[in-house]
């Protein structure tokens, strides 16, 4: 919310320090009592002659391509007391002889550092210029010059000073309010914060005489309490419709970021902004009977006050006369009784609307409004007569109209309910003690009655009434939340809580960090994709009807309307960055996920509702365990493009299904067990390039290139390739390794062994492995060949053999009995013979 400073001290008694405050004074207090201050824009700087001028003449050019106006404007007096002219070539239309503008003249400097200076132009010398809101720094309208009000309520004569008249010395402190601050989207909610924040006194713009009505100014029927707890209504008769509207009102607006339109117009946005109470005005004699509050029926239609013809819906709140819909409640008014130019009797309207259906009605209709912005918010329910006749009152005073005995007041909305809290629960909150009446004078401050008691055991405790426009005060917290803010929580002192001995990471926390450490260190880069999914993903997947996977948690309130569903595997998300970082340019990606699925059971208990009055019991903590699904931990990576850059050292490395294979044992190595790989055969991988992940003789996961049709379906670059594995499946290992060295030479074999091509390599290593014992160090596959040296259906497979004993040295004997070994366990298992 924008809100001009000068407004602001006006509803403050300022005392002591506090008689000269300026703009950063007041930001500052803002910030102490929670409430965020976006920017502080001082006005202009607009420096010398800047004055009202009166048009004395206008003569149009006409041999340009666009009007251009030569003006004769008065600036004043001369010496001998005669008017003083000068000459202004302006391209403007919206202002007519005899009008009132503001001249910049030469010598002047507007916001931007513009200097106005003398100059020929449109083969005219203009001196000086004619200024619109904009070039003088007061709001973004640009359309036209500022015409300023003029005629027997006038005051401004020519030669006066324009910085003096507008406050171009002012200042606009702009708020970003949070949804529960709704009474500070108003000045005498933001003067109440600033009083607190200050200790100053509020002179509260809404405490008014509201005299009693003389009977119902116009029927009204409200069908649903609900939707509308109350609704008001005054009317003024003989409104001039040419009155303008003052400039202090239109100056105020602009500055608040309001457009001036009418004076009936202004007056209500006037008073919105400074009470907080949306109305709305009618013309009367466009109103057919008396009016009814309902929801709308289906089928109905409204053209709203911006023209567009709307289709109403059986949840939204409209106003409707004998006609039908005249105003979409809370939201926006309607086309067909509009206040026009020609109007002149004004029924003024406030009311209380359900905040939840305003909210709603937004969001259907897309049509946003500040009067919308403040219901979603609640709105004080006492307010609306005090709003009411304070519009009343300007529109007699600037419009002379006549105020209508009449007040139509309907409804009695519910005031918030006391709460009651223990006297010394900010203390205890805030870890401080307080001087002895903290607590009750600063819930006084913010409106609240207080009555001080005691409870059954005798503990001081303090009743709040809170007051109508604190409809957020629900319970003890809000009260202490009040009471710290108030007193500032920069004298909450910061103390860091001692860490206790003894504990730290659990193994598997050590784990899970230890796993992305290592991808990270071989290349791989982490993200945190969208967690949720599209049920079309499994289709992408190429899942089959039956999988499991499919089966998943729908999310109420999705943050994207088509991603409503807790995902049951990484990899839709990975794709997705995948396929976004290509977009992008990116042509390397090798990308890592850690993080929870959700495995819901086939037959999944309900979720049992639980209350918030006190502690779930014992058995009501093991139904809200038992109706979650499992959340396993999963580690997958995505692979794509080159594994290896081409560079000086030689060509690219197209990343394949080894490398996805390559990145599960680095997974397992991290995590300290052993893992088998095997051939596997699952979507969404490739069938004859996917391999399953065991530990033991349980699978964990899957690796390999995916699939052709699902690289397809998510547009994927060819041949891109993953993994994902169960991390929670794995073991947990607790490894404090010490480094064991041996510090006798090693001994180097080789052997070359034919086998059939249907024997897998990993099965024919771990046969060697398990032949060769404790002497064989490490084992690694360096050739394969094929031919007719080995015969047809067959293969050599060399192997690199490294044998050492950690306590002797190591005999070529000893090395070659265990070699034979390892060779006569991949022949008993697998047939394996030595290539001769």
């Amino acid at each position: 919310m924008r809100i001009p400073v000068s407004w602001l001290i006006q509803q403050l008694e300022l005392s002591g320090e506090h008689r000269d405050l300026d703009a950063e004074q007041i930001a500052a207090a803002f910030t102490r009592v929670g409430l965020e201050v976006e920017e502080v824009s001082p006005l202009g700087p607009v420096t010398g002659p800047v004055v009202v001028g009166r048009v004395v003449s206008i003569e149009e050019l006409t041999e340009f391509k666009k009007p251009i106006r030569f003006c004769v404007v008065e600036v004043g007096e001369t010496d001998d007391g005669a008017p003083e002219t000068t000459e202004v070539v302006c391209g403007a239309r919206n202002f007519v002889e005899g009008d009132l503008v503001v001249v910049a003249l030469p010598g002047a400097v507007l916001p931007g550092d513009f200097a106005i200076a003398s100059r020929k132009t449109y083969g005219r010398v203009s001196n000086g210029m004619i200024c619109s809101a904009s070039e003088l720094g007061l709001g973004d309208d640009h359309s036209g010059i500022m015409v300023l009000p003029s005629g027997e309520n006038s005051d401004v004569e020519p030669g006066d000073d324009a910085i003096e008249l507008l406050e171009l010395t002012d200042t606009v402190i702009e708020l970003a309010l949070t949804p529960d601050r709704g009474y500070c989207f108003s000045v005498r909610g933001l003067a109440r914060e600033l009083a607190c924040a200050l200790d100053q006194r509020l002179l509260d713009p809404a405490a008014i005489d509201v005299p009693a009505a003389e009977g119902p100014s116009t029927p009204v029927t409200v069908t649903d309490e609900q939707a509308c707890p109350r609704f008001v209504l005054r009317r003024v008769t003989g409104v001039d419709p040419t009155a303008p509207t003052p400039f202090w009102v239109r100056r105020r607006l602009m500055l608040a970021g309001i457009r001036s339109i009418s004076l009936a117009v202004d007056v209500t946005n006037y008073v919105m902004l400074e009470l907080g109470q949306p109305m709305h005005a009618f013309d009367t004699a466009k109103l057919s009977g008396g009016l009814t509050v309902r929801r709308a029926t289906a089928g109905e239609k409204l053209t709203t006050l911006d023209g567009a013809t709307r289709a109403l819906d059986p949840d939204d709140i409209v106003i409707a006369d004998d006609s039908g819909p005249v105003s979409l409640a809370g939201v926006m008014g309607g086309a067909s009784t509009e206040v026009t130019p020609e109007s002149t009797d004004i029924l003024l309207e406030a009311a209380v609307w359900d905040p939840a259906s305003i909210a709603r009605a937004v969001r259907r209709h897309k049509l946003p409004s500040e009067a919308a912005k403040r219901f979603e918010r609640v709105v004080d329910p006492a307010l609306a007569p005090a709003a009411l006749e304070r519009a009343a009152r300007l529109l007699r005073d600037y419009g002379d109209g006549t105020i209508h005995p009449g007040r139509t007041d309907v409804g009695h909305p519910a005031l918030p309910a006391p709460v009651v809290m223990a006297m010394d629960l900010p203390d205890r909150v805030a870890g401080v003690r307080y001087d002895r009446g903290v607590t009750a004078s600063r819930l006084q401050q913010i409106g609240c009655t207080v009555e001080v008691g005691a409870a059954d055991d005798g503990t001081p405790t303090v009743t709040a009434y809170p007051p109508s426009w604190r409809a957020d005060l629900n319970q003890p917290a809000d009260l202490v939340e009040e009471v710290l803010r108030l007193q500032g929580y920069d004298t909450i002192p910061a103390v860091l809580p001692k860490a206790p001995s003894g504990r730290g990471l659990t193994a598997a926390q050590r784990r899970r960090r230890q796993v992305s450490r290592t991808l990270a260190e071989h290349g791989f880069v982490e993200v945190l994709p969208f967690p949720f999914v599209s049920p079309t993903a499994w289709d992408a997947l190429g899942l089959d009807a039956d999988d499991p996977r499919r089966r998943t948690v729908k999310v109420l309130n999705p943050l994207e309307a088509d991603r409503d569903e807790l995902a049951t595997t990484l990899l839709p998300g990975l794709l997705d960055t995948v396929v976004r970082n290509v977009s992008r340019g990116a042509r390397e990606v090798s990308l890592f996920h850690v993080g929870q699925v959700v495995l819901p059971r086939a037959q999944q208990s309900p979720m049992p509702s639980v209350g918030v009055a006190g502690r779930p019991s014992g058995p009501e903590v093991a139904a809200l365990d038992a109706a979650l699904p499992a959340q396993p931990t999963h580690v997958a990576v995505v692979l794509a493009g080159p594994r290896v850059r081409a560079g000086w050292w030689g060509k690219a490395e197209q990343a394949d299904w080894a490398d996805a294979v390559q990145a599960a044992r680095l997974v397992a190595e991290a995590a300290g067990v052993e893992l088998t790989v095997t051939q596997g055969d699952t979507a969404p991988w490739h069938p004859g390039r996917c391999a399953q992940l065991r530990v033991g003789d349980f699978p964990v996961g899957h690796a390999g290139e995916l699939h052709p049709k699902v690289v397809e379906a998510f547009g994927l670059p060819k041949r891109t390739c993953a993994m994902e594995l169960d991390l929670d499946l794995l073991p947990l290992v607790e490894r404090r390794p010490v480094p064991k060295v041996s510090p006798y030479p090693p001994v180097l074999l080789d052997v070359a062994l034919v086998v059939e091509d249907s024997v897998p390599v990993g099965e024919l290593t771990r046969a060697l492995r398990s032949g060769g014992g404790d002497l064989l160090e490490e084992l690694s596959l360096f050739d394969v060949f094929t031919g007719a040296q080995v015969g047809e259906g067959k293969r050599s497979l060399a192997y690199s053999l490294r044998f050492r004993a950690a306590d002797r040295t190591l005999t070529v004997e000893e090395a070659t009995a265990a070699r034979d070994a390892a060779v006569a366990a991949a022949a008993e298992r697998h047939g394996a013979a030595l290539r001769g």
